[in-house]
């Protein structure tokens, strides 16, 4: 009633007496946020002088936000302190903690409450001793308003407590816990069950596979030189559709990039942005992760950053309490049920985030400062159809190993060619695992990511452009590191090949409807980009061992047939036109400057390409025995920050200094 949105949770049956509250509004039609003079008793218990805090005012009149607001986001004060000294200086008692079991609240009024845009403000409970309390964590307070309420109604001093947000939200997330889980686990399967990947195989793709599971190896014995013969040339065509798609991109990805261009805005009409970022058994690089948060460019009073662990992970957890969190930064544990997968974490978060845009991060990336402007900008100069903005990955651990110097090649060539190519042509676009910038109404719309696909990023690509959007790219990159050994490569390889095969088979059960809703252009471009790229390496393997065992066996004197010959040919046309396809597009995409060793990146692409082969044959075998297991990739913490010289200072304003832990980690 004296916030700006100041009524009980949904499903919270208090409600102060009609009688009481329509007398007070006719002699109060309007409330303010209070200004920060009236604010000052407070600010006194807490050492903030006048000066200090008409500077405050000024940032969060510059901001659009309340003054209580840019005080609490610019750390200048501990929440709890703030509200414990809010609660003295009006005469309420002040919680600290309650318990989930004590809230007047269903589940589903739990969920609509941490959804509401200015935050979980008020809630009705039971105290310690039974009785009925309403539990308050205001807002917009005007505090004049308040304390002439409550004189004139000084009963309700005893019904009325202050407690902080954090800890009311935290509260209200418990109680919400198990209807958020089966929410996360189940949504897509029961509203969308043609989109999910839990059930692996439909009825005609199993019938299919399965008789082609008898046709291969009885024509292999009926009619072998033939029946390889067809086989290696329905491989080609896929095969060959990835050159000529690598090959239109690189011609395209030799023009000169230009640096994007950021304009000024008044942050006051900037929205809120949401930050996810999923964490599992990353404690050792939480510390990176809050400096490289740090960095981001964005006002504190309209940014959240959602921390999502696994419950159980408690040394990921107790990485991130040890350094003292801004309020706009939350830790949301994930529920043991149904899938251990990152889908399954980022959709047990999406409902309880109230961001307008909302943009995904790995543990261990280092995502550029104006990164969040430059897709907000992107937006908002777009129509509402574009729904997703994905930004480069860019590797910077390439000198590490000979794997994480053609990952990194591999990711230029993906990120700085191939992608772009696509956006501008509004193609479908498979997207990246990591910087994803929504709408936030766009997920949702689409059903958000799949908890049963191992590569929700492709999937969610494909499912957006059904759905009639489109997505682009941005320029401003993230820094990660590649794996650098073969033992964590290999895993990670095989969980995207293994979520490409999902991906395929979840959007191939009705192939008429899928060419309908994506058009030609689309269809064809997720043919290649998903179906091709796994059949070409798997078919990868196939020629190179096929090839060189023809070329052995004519070098030593025996004599090929005619369909033998053609084999070799089609064979060894294959391999050397895809060296070079994959050679030329990473070449063009690189910057000038890291343009060495191309005798080296040619040397190790049939060695990177067969263990890529390897990795895809066992995905197809884990495919069959644990469709949905999630192989973790280890993380380790970068030394050399490219953007820890280059981040931007001073950042726009005042209020949006670059910091989401008060503890600074080394």
């Amino acid at each position: 009633m004296f916030t700006e949105r100041f009524t009980p949770g949904a499903g919270a049956p208090l409600r102060l007496p009609k009688t009481v509250m329509s007398s007070y509004l006719k002699r109060h039609r309007v409330y303010r946020p209070s200004p920060a003079e009236e604010w000052q008793p407070v600010l006194d218990m807490l050492g903030v002088g006048s000066g200090e805090a008409l500077a405050i005012e000024a940032r969060a009149t510059l901001s659009g936000l309340t003054f209580q607001a840019e005080l609490l986001s610019s750390g200048r004060v501990c929440e709890m302190d703030f509200f414990r000294a809010l609660a003295r200086w009006l005469g309420l008692g002040f919680e600290t903690t309650i318990r989930p079991h004590n809230l007047i609240m269903q589940e589903d009024g739990c969920l609509e409450a941490l959804q509401q845009s200015c935050g979980v403000r008020a809630a009705a409970a039971y105290d310690a001793r039974g009785n009925t309390v309403l539990l308050i964590a205001p807002h917009g307070l005007d505090i004049s308003g308040m304390l002439d309420f409550l004189k004139r109604y000084d009963r309700l001093r005893l019904t009325l407590r202050i407690i902080a947000p954090t800890a009311l939200r935290e509260a209200i997330k418990a109680r919400a816990a198990k209807a958020t889980a089966r929410m996360a686990v189940s949504a897509l399967f029961e509203h969308m069950p043609s989109f999910s990947a839990r059930t692996v195989v439909n009825a005609w793709q199993g019938a299919l596979f399965g008789a082609l599971a008898f046709a291969f190896p009885a024509s292999l014995l009926l009619w072998p030189v033939q029946t390889l013969l067809v086989t290696h040339i329905v491989l080609s065509v896929f095969f060959f559709s990835c050159i000529l798609l690598r090959f239109f991109a690189g011609l395209e990805a030799r023009k000169t990039k230009r640096e994007p261009e950021l304009c000024s805005h008044r942050p006051a009409d900037m929205p809120v942005y949401t930050v996810l970022v999923a964490l599992y058994r990353e404690a050792d690089v939480v510390p990176q992760l809050l400096m490289s948060l740090n960095r981001l460019v964005w006002p504190r009073g309209k940014l959240e950053i959602k921390l999502v662990c696994e419950a159980d992970d408690h040394e990921t957890l107790n990485a991130i309490r040890a350094h003292q969190l801004r309020p706009y930064v939350e830790v949301i544990e994930v529920p043991d049920i149904g899938p251990r997968t990152k889908p399954k974490a980022l959709s047990y978060a999406l409902p309880l985030c109230r961001g307008d845009f909302v943009v995904l991060y790995d543990a261990e990336d280092r995502p550029h400062p104006f990164q969040l402007m430059e897709a907000w900008q992107s937006f908002e100069k777009s129509t509402d159809d574009l729904a997703c903005l994905q930004a480069p990955l860019a590797i910077t651990n390439g000198g590490e190993s000979w794997i994480s110097s053609m990952f990194a090649f591999e990711y230029s060539a993906l990120f700085s060619g191939l992608l772009p190519w696509l956006a501008r042509r509004h193609y479908v676009m498979p997207l990246g695992g990591t910087s994803n910038h929504f709408r936030r109404e766009a997920l949702e719309a689409v059903g958000g990511w799949d908890p049963y696909n191992v590569t929700e990023d492709a999937d969610l690509g494909m499912r957006l452009r059904r759905f009639g959007y489109r997505s682009g790219v941005l320029t401003y990159p993230t820094l990660e590191d590649a794996p650098s050994d073969f033992k964590t490569w290999l895993p990670q390889r095989t969980r995207w090949f293994k979520g490409w095969a999902q991906t395929w088979l979840v959007h191939m059960r009705n192939p008429s409807k899928l060419l309908h809703e994506l058009g030609w252009g689309s269809f064809i471009m997720m043919q290649i980009m998903v179906s091709g790229m796994l059949v070409s390496a798997l078919a990868y393997a196939v020629f190179t061992l096929t090839a060189l065992f023809l070329a052995g066996f004519h070098f030593s004197g025996g004599e090929l047939t005619r369909h033998q010959y053609v084999l070799l040919c089609v064979d060894l046309a294959n391999v050397i036109l895809g060296h070079v396809a994959f050679i030329a597009l990473g070449w063009w995409t690189l910057p000038r400057q890291k343009r060495l060793n191309l005798a080296q990146h040619a040397l190790n692409t049939p060695r990177y390409w067969f263990i890529m082969s390897i990795a895809a044959w066992r995905a197809i075998w884990q495919l069959c025995r644990r469709p949905h297991l999630w192989e973790k990739t280890p993380h380790k913490p970068h030394r050399n920050d490219h953007f820890r010289k280059s981040s931007p200072l001073p950042t726009i304003l005042p209020s949006s200094l670059p910091m989401a832990s008060l503890s600074r980690p080394s």
